[in-house]
C-alpha cells in the first residue's frame, strides 16, 4: 500500500496504538507495517494543483478573449458564421465534453482530476454558447443577467446529476455573479439595494450557502456538500472582512468621513462569525469550519492591529509585536502537538 509520508505516519501510529491496547498482536503489527510503502513525492497533490491552475488559465484566456472587442470582431470576421450557428456549435461541443467526462467517470474512476478538468471544458464551452445566444437576440448588457441565471441553473442541474463538485462550484460562482448583477439592476446600479452595499449582500448570500452546506438531507447531495460549504464560507468571510474595513458605505467619500469607531461593530460581527465557525469545527470535528474560523479570526485581529496602530507605533515596534505574537502562537501550537504525541505514546496498562 503506497501512502504519502504524513498519511503513512498516521497509519503507523494507529497500528502502534492498537498493539499497545492489545487489539492486534505484535506479529500482525509488523506484518501490516511491512505492507506500507512511503511515496517519495505526492504526485496526487501535484496533479490536483496542475489541473486547478490549468482550469484557471483557461478561464482567464476565455475572459480575455471576450473582453477584447477588437479580437472578438476579428474572430467574427474570420469565421463569418451567424451567432445562431456559433451558439449551436458550442452547445454541441459542450455536450461532447460532458458525455466524454461521463464516459471517463464510469470507466476510469481513478482519474478524478482529469475527469473533472474535462467537465470544466464543457462548462466553458457552454458559457461561450450563452454569450452568442445573447448576441443572437441582441440583448443589452443588463439583460445578460438573465442568461447568467440560466447558466447557474444549468450548471447546478448538471453538477447534481453528474455528481461533479467542479460543475457545482461553477454553478455557485454563476449564482453569485447573477445575484450581484440582479441586485445592482434592482437598485439602478446604485450603491445600495435594500439599504445594503455589495459586501453586506454577499454576507447574506454566503450565510445562506453555508447553512445549506451544513445540512444533511439527501444522499446524492453529500458529494457536493463540501463544495457548497467551502464556497459559502469563502463568500461569507471575505465579505465580512471587506465589511469590517469599509463598513456599509457605498462610496469612498462617505467612508473617509466615517470615524473608526463607527466601523467597529462590523469587526465584532466578523470576530463572532469566526468564533462560531471555530466552535462548530471543534464540536463537530469539522476541519473546514475550524480552519476558516481560525484563519479569518487571525486576519481580523491583524487587520485591526494595522488599522489602529500603523500610524501610532514605530515600525520596528509594530512588526516586533507581530513577530512576538506569531512566535507565541507557534510555541503554543507546538506544545499542544507534543502533548498529543506524548499521550499517544504513553503505554497503557494490561487489560484484565
Amino acid at each position: 500500500m503506497k501512502l504519502h509520508k504524513k498519511r503513512a505516519e498516521t497509519v503507523i501510529q494507529a497500528l502502534e496504538e492498537w498493539n499497545r491496547e492489545e487489539l492486534i498482536s505484535s506479529d500482525l503489527e509488523r506484518k501490516l507495517k511491512g505492507t506500507i510503502e512511503i511515496e517519495p513525492f505526492d504526485w496526487r497533490r501535484l496533479a490536483r494543483y496542475s489541473f486547478v491552475i490549468s482550469i484557471i488559465a483557461f478561464i482567464i484566456s476565455v475572459g480575455s478573449i471576450v473582453s477584447d472587442r477588437a479580437l472578438m470582431k476579428l474572430i467574427d470576421a474570420y469565421f463569418g458564421a451567424p451567432a445562431a450557428v456559433k451558439a449551436t456549435s458550442l452547445v454541441a461541443v459542450s455536450a461532447l465534453f460532458f458525455l466524454w467526462g461521463v464516459h471517463r467517470k464510469k470507466f476510469k474512476q481513478d482519474m478524478v482530476f482529469r475527469n473533472e478538468a474535462i467537465f470544466s471544458l464543457g462548462v466553458l464551452s457552454y458559457a461561450a454558447a450563452l454569450f452568442y445566444v445573447g448576441q443572437l437576440f441582441h440583448l443589452e448588457t443588463e439583460s445578460y443577467r438573465r442568461l447568467a441565471f440560466v447558466g447557474c441553473i444549468s450548471y447546478g442541474v448538471l453538477g447534481f446529476f453528474l455528481q461533479s463538485p467542479l460543475i457545482w462550484m461553477f454553478s455557485i460562482l454563476s449564482l453569485g455573479g447573477w445575484m450581484g448583477a440582479e441586485t445592482g439592476y434592482m437598485s439602478g446600479w446604485g450603491s445600495y439595494c435594500l439599504g445594503m452595499n455589495y459586501p453586506l449582500r454577499f454576507v447574506l448570500f454566503g450565510s445562506i450557502l453555508t447553512g445549506v452546506g451544513l445540512l444533511h438531507y439527501h444522499s446524492r447531495f453529500l458529494v457536493l456538500q463540501k463544495t457548497t460549504l467551502v464556497m459559502g464560507l469563502v463568500y461569507l468571510f471575505i465579505s465580512l472582512w471587506i465589511l469590517s474595513i469599509f463598513g456599509n458605505y457605498g462610496d469612498i467619500t462617505s467612508w473617509y468621513k466615517a470615524k473608526q469607531i463607527e466601523l467597529f461593530h462590523w469587526s465584532i460581527l466578523f470576530g463572532l462569525a469566526s468564533i462560531a465557525a471555530i466552535t462548530h469545527g471543534l464540536k463537530c470535528d469539522d476541519i473546514i469550519t475550524r480552519g476558516f474560523g481560525l484563519v479569518f479570526l487571525f486576519l481580523n485581529l491583524y487587520t485591526r492591529f494595522f488599522e489602529y496602530f500603523w500610524d501610532s507605533f514605530h515600525k520596528a515596534i509594530f512588526f516586533g509585536v507581530i513577530g512576538l505574537t506569531l512566535w507565541y502562537f507557534g510555541t503554543q501550537a507546538e506544545r499542544i502537538w507534543n502533548f498529543q504525541i506524548g499521550n499517544n505514546k504513553e503505554p497503557h496498562g494490561k487489560k484484565e
